[in-house]
């Protein structure tokens, strides 16, 4: 598993994200997009895909991992990156899956969805804090659905 030391770097907004070297992307052989698990400090772990941003290569460093890593830009890390070779699956919310599962044509767009298209759906649905918001979100899902 490659390690290397490096600080957090400020992206657009209040996005941070981890540069890795371009040996270590090269090393494993997959491209300029490659789907890790990556460790941080030896006590956070979390998954992720390495992608080329303006000529550099990032991992994303969310706002929930700066939490519970207590890390934000500017901080050094000492990371730990292994190819992640495990099927990256969402779990969809009930109120979206019951909608899908009454039409073949919907759920079959949704399984075209990339992994992260999805998770760019299920993720502003879990987080609605009422009833109403995670209602309008499910049903702007299926409007996008079906308008592909």
């Amino acid at each position: 598993m490659p390690e290397f030391t490096t600080s957090l770097i400020p992206t657009t907004g209040k996005n941070v994200a981890i540069v890795v070297p371009d040996d270590i992307v090269y090393g494993f052989g997959r491209g300029k997009r490659v789907p890790v698990t990556v460790q941080v400090d030896g006590e956070y772990t979390f998954r992720n895909s390495i992608a080329s941003m303006g000529g550099q290569f990032l991992i994303g460093f969310n706002a929930q991992t700066r939490a519970e890593t207590k890390k934000d830009a500017g901080d050094e890390i000492t990371v730990k990156v292994e190819l992640d070779e495990e099927p990256r699956t969402v779990e969809i919310p009930e109120p979206l899956a019951v909608l899908l599962s009454a039409e073949p044509v919907l759920l079959e767009a949704w399984n075209n969805l990339s992994y992260s298209k999805q998770r760019g759906h299920v993720d502003p649905i879990n987080a609605a804090r009422g009833e109403d918001t995670r209602a309008r979100r499910v049903e702007k899902v299926i409007r996008t659905l079906r308008s592909q």
